[in-house]
């Protein structure tokens, strides 16, 4: 596995620019490992809704999970107010890094992460799949 770490500055787009670092990096199949920061605003979606929820303030990180690949992201936020109380959900575009955040990723180099319709669920689903490999080119 190969490990990816970088620091997202005040003032930008949390989920973004994650899904930017992870496709300019080509990373086809990625974990969240760890994150600590802080959000001067969140976007989430709450647990089996469709209800997106907005608040604005000072929210530590408390925790980061998910699964990233290039086009693709499912991650899920849990944060903490001023006065400790906690909260969380599906992270949307639009949550706002307010100090600073720093991000983990683990590359799983031989696989690719895709999303496929899931008639049980309803939804398009995590499907792991082993790496296509690159024919090599041909010196000429």
């Amino acid at each position: 596995m190969q490990t990816h770490i970088f620091r997202l500055r005040p003032g930008l787009n949390f989920k973004e620019e994650i899904d930017k670092y992870v496709q300019e990096r080509k990373i086809l199949a990625g974990i969240v490992l760890t994150c600590v920061g802080n959000l001067k605003k969140a976007v989430l979606r709450m647990a089996n809704a469709k209800i997106i929820k907005t608040w604005e303030g000072s929210f530590e990180i408390v925790s980061l999970v998910g699964t990233v690949g290039a086009g693709n992201s499912h991650i899920h936020i849990c944060l903490s107010s001023e006065d400790g109380k906690t909260f969380g959900g599906h992270l949307k575009n639009g949550s706002i890094v307010g100090t600073t955040a720093e991000v983990v990723i683990g590359e799983i180099e031989n696989l690719e992460f895709v999303r496929e319709f899931d008639g049980e669920t309803g939804y398009k689903e995590l499907v792991a799949r082993s790496k296509k490999r690159q024919k090599p080119t041909k010196k000429k």
